[in-house]
């Protein structure tokens, strides 16, 4: 069950990114506060609180983005971000397997 949740939440992480870039294709997806923008859209436009179990306040999913985001800069491993950034969200913010 909780690989499933942590699909969901790549997925849902992977159509965020798609749809940040299309939003900011003016600028090929250059946004310094990108974390904002996807902590808002995560958080009202998609599934996410449903599949956390909890809907978290949106500075700290903002915070937790921006963590993932330097880790994952840092580690530099193989496996894809949204899958990564998954894994770690639903260890910090996502309540118990409903």
């Amino acid at each position: 069950m909780e690989e499933d949740r942590a699909a969901r939440v790549a997925a849902l992480l992977h159509e965020a990114g798609e749809t940040h870039h299309l939003v900011y294709r003016i600028v090929d997806g250059d946004d310094p506060d990108w974390a904002s923008w996807y902590a808002d859209w995560l958080l009202n436009l998609s599934e996410l609180p449903e599949i956390l179990g909890t809907k978290p306040v949106r500075s700290e999913l903002v915070w937790q983005l921006v963590a993932l985001d330097k880790e994952y800069t840092k580690a530099g491993p193989d496996t894809p971000w949204p899958q990564w950034y998954a894994q770690r969200m639903l260890e910090h913010l996502g309540a118990s397997a409903e």
